[in-house]
């Protein structure tokens, strides 16, 4: 832009803050503005300051080169969003950029109508692909979940991936992968009680794969809990002199 079209787009400017330009003006924009040409973008930009409100409602607008260049910027970007290059066979790498940016620069100058809407991919994969990736352990056409519960669970098993304790539900108070274990009870702000500290055991011992006892071993273990403490409590009291009566003489 040079000062005779920077003094064009500062006319242009008064239309709208009724500013006086000026040649000193001019040659100063001028400068900001060495690389942006006069053309519908640029005036467009200008339109498009003076169409949002000022954040101060007592507060009046006023343009500056910077924001031409931004907005302007932003005009040719958005004509830009749905673009693909469309290629031609065997080109060398000079004949790619070179199509490459001309197709960028129609499309962003408007010369070109922009894109309407993105391309998308037709058809599906092979049934031979298909086939090869089950071999490999891929799991197609995943079942859709039934509830919402179903399929937060579902995309937290995807997405959290723990490792620990946090990494299983835990079985004894059923709290969810990636939940803290929580206290019996309950409140109005924490309807399913309130966070513990430390995970149970129970929650420990799954995440390092260790299986939970039967009920007949549970039952083992309490048998010789009670019989280790009958034991002890019969060397206690074996080991306690008896104790001797004396009777107080006047």
């Amino acid at each position: 832009m040079n000062p005779k079209e920077a003094a064009e787009l500062l006319g242009h400017c008064s239309a709208f803050d009724n500013r006086k330009p000026s040649t000193a003006a001019a040659m100063a924009w001028a400068a900001a503005l060495h690389d942006v040409p006069l053309d519908t973008d640029a005036k467009a930009a200008v339109a498009a300051y003076y169409t949002t409100p000022p954040k101060d409602p007592d507060g009046k607008l006023w343009i500056l080169p910077h924001h031409v260049r931004t907005l302007r910027s932003k005009i040719r970007s958005a004509r830009l969003e749905n673009f693909q290059y469309e290629p031609v066979g065997d080109e060398t790498p000079e004949e790619f950029i070179a199509r490459y940016r001309g197709q960028v620069q129609a499309i962003a100058s408007g010369r070109v109508p922009a894109p309407s809407g993105r391309l998308a991919l037709e058809g599906g994969p092979k049934k031979q692909f298909m086939e090869e990736l089950e071999a490999r352990g891929w799991e197609g056409n995943r079942r859709v979940p039934d509830s919402d519960e179903e399929a937060a669970a579902a995309e937290l098993i995807d997405t959290v991936r723990r490792t620990g304790p946090l990494g299983v539900e835990c079985p004894a108070c059923h709290a969810a992968l990636g939940r803290p274990c929580k206290t019996p009870g309950g409140n109005d702000r924490q309807p399913l009680g309130k966070p513990r500290l430390k995970p149970h055991s129970a929650r420990l011992r799954a995440a390092e794969g260790v299986p939970e006892a039967t009920a007949e071993e549970l039952a083992a273990q309490e048998q010789r809990i009670r019989q280790m403490s009958a034991a002890h409590l019969a060397r206690e009291t074996a080991d306690v002199p008896d104790a001797e009566i004396v009777e107080d003489t006047p």
